[in-house]
């Protein structure tokens, strides 16, 4: 199975950070949406991004920012790619790029259309589908999902997201066979240390099931 790529968003302090890095993440989400619980102030993110080693992406995230704001923070911390996680319009999606992930939600009513539709825009390197547990769990949707790709056969990189964590990544990453995989840490009632061990028992599961 080809390397599956990780994603470690919600990161707010060094231990975070280190702890990612030693884990082997690919990726790491410094969450710039106001009233997030993982919400870190662009200067913070900052050093925290100014400390990354080589080959470990930054990803600045945001929620139905206008172009402007967008632009003051990318100043203040600018990232390797920059997420945009709300319903904004695809001209701010342009002006925002290039290097931009574009997440939507799976709704197999929708998936079709908002996959074509992003997959048709330059400025977006991939395309995030967050599947959240539905009546019959989240495996349903994965594999809604899975089923989308092969009608469509696109033409960017597809990341799942949404209530991953070390005991269903495997399972999801072998019904879907995405790009990359995220996980989010920093709910108000984790601390560092719980963090730190739900991200390395996340990139744990992840490398396993890529040896097979």
């Amino acid at each position: 199975m080809a390397r599956t790529r990780i994603k470690i968003c919600g990161i707010r302090d060094e231990i975070g950070l280190q702890a990612a890095v030693s884990a082997g993440a690919d990726a790491v989400g410094f969450v710039f949406v106001p009233g997030s619980p993982r919400y870190v102030e662009p200067v913070e993110a900052w050093a925290l991004v100014s400390a990354l080693p080589p080959f470990v992406t930054s990803v600045g995230v945001f929620c139905d920012i206008d172009v402007d704001e967008f632009c003051e923070i990318e100043e203040v911390c600018p990232t390797g790619l920059s997420q945009l996680q709300g319903m904004e319009p695809e001209h701010v999606v342009q002006a925002c790029g290039p290097g931009v992930l574009k997440t939507v939600r799976y709704d197999a009513r929708t998936i079709d259309a908002e996959l074509t539709r992003w997959s048709r825009v330059d400025e977006v390197d991939a395309i995030v589908v967050e599947v959240f547990q539905g009546e019959h769990g989240e495996a349903d949707g994965w594999r809604g999902l899975r089923l989308a790709l092969d009608r469509l056969a696109l033409n960017k990189p597809i990341v799942l997201a949404g209530g991953l964590d070390a005991g269903n990544v495997a399972e999801a990453i072998r019904i879907v066979y995405p790009y990359g995989v995220e996980v989010s840490i920093g709910s108000e009632d984790e601390t560092a240390s719980t963090a730190s061990e739900l991200i390395e028992a996340f990139c744990a599961a992840v490398r396993k099931v890529d040896a097979g």
